[in-house]
């Protein structure tokens, strides 16, 4: 068999990937090819090849995609084949930015939007966390889809990028559906608009009816919409927007969503080229997308691999990618990590609210991890 895999492969180890969703799971062993270059793999799966992976939020760095030895999928939500290693303890030790820099930051933000810089831009911050001993990927994992009423997660290890990513791995529990495909039906599931729930059940329908009527998170859903309709127009025939989002929710937020369907004009277009299409979104960019991304890169830097999209696609076309948000990049040896969260700033945008939402999209890690 033709291995052509790049000169850092000797590095790689067995090239693990997982993605856990509510009816089935998707999981990938062994390398027989990486593709740093998202062409590289899309040229791949045109000829029937299979690709799994993740690719970065910017796609013009390297991405972390493999052609894997074995693709194995699964009825129901990801389960562990043997014996779950106990998870570390985990402290914090230190935020990127400061909380009082984040505000700052959405603060001007807001001014610069007002002044007609753009009209949505998501903005990000991180924690730096340490562990007593290595965290396990899977272990990881493990606890967030157990964690998840739907089963929803993911594991990627991101050496096949290359440089710095060698031996690192992608871990989360995304509740956003980019693109799934299954013959020539495409369906899309963007999240945006949320608030933090409540243990009180009464106190927690009023936050979720709260948040369907507010006029800034209804603007801020439907540039997502309108982005995503835009990309899709002119690979579909058909294509099935509601009027208005419904209600969704995770254990520790509620979302403002939109399910999308439609029907490719192309049979032979594949699940990788419509998520290309898509990426990113609205709801982890911004709108203009340009405009939006120029002020993550001058604000927050690299953005690497978070609000990316990790996923599958078979040698069939057909696959699933999700929105790689509600998670972490974990440094190879597992001693180390980084989490990061945001929210889309709009001009409405109150800064403290906004630090506050991306304080509450960090339960969904933090819990899983015992904090």
């Amino acid at each position: 068999m033709d291995r052509a895999i790049p000169d850092h492969s000797a590095n790689l180890n067995s090239g693990t990937f997982v993605l856990s969703r509510s009816d089935y799971s998707v999981e990938a062993r062994g390398t027989d090819r990486c593709y740093p270059s998202v062409q590289d793999a899309v040229d791949a799966v045109r000829v029937g090849r299979s690709v799994v992976g993740a690719l970065p939020f910017d796609v013009a760095d390297p991405a972390a995609l493999v052609e894997p030895l074995e693709l194995i999928r699964r009825q129901g939500p990801w389960q562990p084949s043997g014996t779950v290693v106990p998870l570390p303890s985990v402290h914090i030790g230190g935020q990127i930015p400061s909380s009082a820099v984040h505000v700052e930051r959405v603060r001007a933000l807001v001014d610069a939007l007002r002044a007609g810089e753009a009209q949505k831009v998501v903005l990000a911050r991180s924690l730096q966390l340490h562990a007593d001993g290595p965290i396990p990927p899977l272990s990881l994992l493990d606890a967030l889809v157990r964690a998840d009423r739907l089963g929803n997660g993911f594991a990627v290890d991101l050496s096949a990028a290359g440089g710095d990513f060698l031996g690192k791995y992608l871990v989360g529990s995304s509740p956003e559906l980019l693109v799934r495909r299954r013959g020539t039906t495409v369906t899309c599931h963007p999240f945006a608009g949320t608030a933090a729930r409540s243990e009180d059940p009464r106190m927690d329908a009023e936050i979720a009816a709260r948040l369907q009527a507010s006029t800034k998170d209804q603007a801020e859903h439907r540039f997502v919409v309108e982005e995503i309709r835009a990309a899709l127009e002119p690979l579909c025939a058909e294509l099935d927007i509601p009027e208005w989002p419904q209600l969704s929710s995770t254990p520790q937020l509620w979302h403002l969503s939109t399910p999308i369907t439609g029907v490719l004009r192309d049979e032979a277009t594949t699940a990788l080229e419509v998520a290309l299409a898509l990426h990113p979104t609205a709801a982890v960019a911004g709108v203009p997308r340009a405009a939006a991304m120029e002020a993550i890169a001058r604000i927050e830097g690299k953005r690497g691999f978070y609000a990316g999209t990790v996923g599958w696609t078979d040698g069939a076309g057909n696959g699933e990618w999700m929105v790689a948000i509600r998670g972490l990049e974990l440094a190879a040896g597992g001693l180390s990590a980084v989490a990061t969260a945001g929210g889309g700033i709009v001009e409405a945008s109150d800064p403290d609210a906004e630090l506050a939402e991306t304080t509450a999209k960090f339960r969904t890690i933090l819990s899983a991890l015992g904090l």
